[in-house]
């Protein structure tokens, strides 16, 4: 990705934001502060604990007035403060060096390049890539390697991380390397989700829309979330948004078990329907005020199911998830200076004139009668190249 998460604060409380931050292992100390607009100041986060932030919980132990917010931007420069003339070494790093001197090998920059960047915590669990530990070299450090490496990462268990499977559940492929339980719980926004790391996939990426939904007012109104997985949204919705009841469709039967077991643990079951299976084949019409479509690449294969759920006397607002990508630059009619930004929210705009434009005619093709839409709102999520871009459209759809 192309930026960081930071936390936007008030100026006058950078150092007490920097200070609680850094004492939970949120803050990125290898990053600088960026002074923003309006007397207001961005603190880069770990991308590895940005989904454990819960802004409300620390607005209110700051005691701060004003809401503090997270927001996306361009990577801030490095920060050049050192600690005795030379920058510290990690912890991880430390502890490596020393199980390969006592088996009699010397650090390296190759070695120093073999550990991983980034990774994801889950309670007492990190999960590190699988492009990480490939040298042959940590194979002669036997059992001892991954109790050290969970010690320098301050973690109980560790898994890998391979490739999302091509089985139309996206199941990760994930090895278990030290400790036999694979089921987690995270808590995010105040929200517990329990999965199981080998079964399930969990996105740190889009915590940033779940904490969009979770400041909706859906209070009264009924909720369809087409792609629930283990609840990103649905609870969200249930928890924060004060829906009155979500109808939520998955159809990873390991999903469903951790969906239900979420539920449960959260108390919100009782406002909530799960259906497993193929969304298309949903027997449900005429019942939601809003439809969450919250699956990329594209959610398309579900517009019409959410078209036959929407409200037919009301309507109702769809939330449509997608990857979306600007190639304006490569094209002979666009302008001569127009920024990558520029082009991006051009091409943002394009896609979304033509989705609400798929979904008014859907709308006619299955109620029989003329419906308007409106673009409400195009929130980017996340990035994932340069100009590619994991957008939400809000549309609000209601009848002639």
């Amino acid at each position: 990705m192309d930026g960081v998460y930071c936390l936007r604060v008030n100026r006058r409380q950078t150092q007490d934001f920097r200070k609680c931050l850094q004492s939970k292992g949120l803050l990125d100390g290898s990053l600088s502060l960026v002074k923003d607009s309006d007397g207001f100041v961005l603190l880069p986060l770990t991308l590895s604990t940005v989904s454990q932030l819960d802004l409300h919980a620390l607005q209110t132990t700051m005691g701060s007035n004003d809401a503090c917010q997270l927001v996306w931007t361009q990577t801030p420069p490095p920060c050049s403060k050192r600690k005795g003339g030379k920058r510290s070494c990690n912890k991880l790093e430390g502890l490596l060096q020393e199980l390969l001197e006592s088996h009699g090998e010397r650090w390296s920059e190759e070695i120093k390049e073999d550990l991983p960047l980034s990774f994801q915590r889950h309670g007492d669990l990190v999960l590190i890539g699988d492009n990480t530990f490939c040298l042959s070299l940590w194979k002669k450090m036997g059992e001892d390697l991954w109790s050290t490496v969970a010690k320098g990462l301050g973690a109980k268990r560790l898994a890998k991380q391979g490739r999302v499977s091509r089985d139309g559940f996206r199941t990760p492929e994930v090895t278990m390397l030290l400790g036999e339980d694979s089921w987690v719980t995270h808590v995010d926004n105040g929200i517990s989700y329990q999965f199981d790391v080998t079964k399930c996939m969990f996105s740190s990426g889009n915590i940033t829309e779940k904490l969009r939904v979770a400041a909706f007012d859906c209070t009264g109104e009924t909720v369809v979330d087409l792609y629930a997985g283990i609840g990103y949204f649905t609870l969200p919705y249930l928890m924060h948004a004060n829906a009155c009841h979500v109808h939520a469709c998955e159809w990873n039967l390991e999903a469903v078990k951790a969906l239900q077991k979420n539920l449960n643990v959260n108390g919100v079951s009782n406002r909530c329907t799960v259906y497993q299976g193929d969304n298309r084949q949903l027997q449900l019409c005429d019942v939601a005020d809003r439809v969450n479509l919250g699956l990329i690449p594209s959610s398309e294969e579900g517009w019409p199911v959410a078209c036959r759920l929407l409200k037919r006397t009301t309507g109702g607002v769809l939330h449509i998830h997608q990857n979306v990508t600007s190639q304006l630059q490569a094209r002979h009619d666009v302008p001569q200076g127009l920024s990558g930004k520029r082009a991006d929210r051009r091409a943002w705009q394009e896609w979304a004139n033509e989705t609400a434009e798929k979904i008014a005619s859907l709308l006619k093709d299955v109620t029989g009668g003329q419906w308007t839409t409106n673009i409400q709102h195009i929130e980017r999520v996340k990035s994932y190249a340069p100009h590619v871009h994991h957008l939400v459209l809000d549309l609000e759809c209601r009848p002639s």
